[in-house]
C-alpha cells in the first residue's frame, strides 16, 4: 500500500505537490467553521462560494443540486435525504456539531431581475454578454462570428417569476429561523461580486462570520 502510494505521488508535479501542502499548513491554523449559504436564485451564492472555501480552508456541499437529484432519481439516499432535509439542525447536534452562521444572500427581486433576465449567451463558445453591464456591439448579435445569441431558459422572466415566489414561500421561513437563534448574516448581494470579502469589506460587523 505505501510503495503504490509512494509511485502516485512521484507521478505528480513538484508544484502541484508543493501547492498543496502550502494548503494544507495554512488550512491547519484555521478554526473549524459550519456555514450554510442561502438566498434567491442568482444573487451569487455560487460565484462567493469557492471563494469562502478557499479564503477559510472549508469543504463545499452544494447541497440543493446533490439533494434535488437524488430525490429526482428516487435513489434510497434520495429518499433518505428527502425526510431529512427539514432537519439539518437536528442531525448536527446529534453528532455533537452545530452551524456557525448562516450568510443570507439578500437582494431585491428587481435588482435580481434586471441582473438574471439581461443575459444572453453565444452557444458555441460560452460568450456570455448583458444586455446592461457588458452588451454585444449589435443588440442580440455576438461580437466575434456574427452569429445570434440565445437566452437560457432559465435566464427568462418567466421561468424566474416562480423560482423567487418559491423561494420566498418556501425559504424565507427558514431564514427567519436562523435570524431568531442568532445565526444570520445579511449579505448585501446586490453589490459586484469583488466588493463581498466578508473580513475585508467596510461592512465587517455584517459581513464577518466569525
Amino acid at each position: 500500500m505505501a510503495s503504490s502510494s509512494s509511485a502516485n505521488l512521484e507521478d505528480l508535479p513538484t508544484v502541484d505537490l508543493m501547492t498543496e501542502l502550502l494548503r494544507r499548513m495554512k488550512c491547519s491554523t484555521k478554526p473549524d467553521k459550519r456555514l450554510i449559504l442561502v438566498g434567491p436564485p442568482g444573487s451569487g451564492k455560487g460565484t462567493q462560494s469557492p471563494i469562502i472555501k478557499d479564503e477559510y480552508c472549508l469543504c463545499h456541499l452544494a447541497t440543493g443540486d446533490m439533494l434535488r437529484a437524488a430525490v429526482a432519481a428516487k435513489t434510497l439516499p434520495g429518499i433518505k435525504a428527502k425526510e431529512a432535509m427539514d432537519k439539518l439542525d437536528e442531525m448536527l447536534e446529534k453528532r455533537g456539531v452545530k452551524i456557525n452562521k448562516v450568510l443570507n444572500f439578500a437582494i431585491d427581486d428587481a435588482i435580481l431581475e434586471e441582473r438574471i433576465t439581461g443575459c444572453w449567451i453565444h452557444p458555441a463558445s460560452g460568450r456570455t454578454y448583458h444586455t446592461k453591464f457588458a452588451p454585444p456591439k449589435v443588440p442580440g448579435i455576438d461580437n466575434v462570428t456574427g452569429e445570434p445569441l440565445i437566452q437560457r431558459k432559465d435566464d427568462t422572466p418567466a421561468v424566474l417569476k416562480p423560482r423567487l415566489e418559491a423561494f420566498h414561500r418556501q425559504t424565507e421561513p427558514v431564514i427567519d429561523c436562523y435570524n431568531k437563534k442568532g445565526l444570520l448574516v445579511n449579505i448585501h448581494a446586490e453589490r459586484p461580486p469583488n466588493e463581498l470579502r466578508f473580513k475585508r469589506c467596510s461592512s465587517c460587523r455584517e459581513a464577518s462570520f466569525y
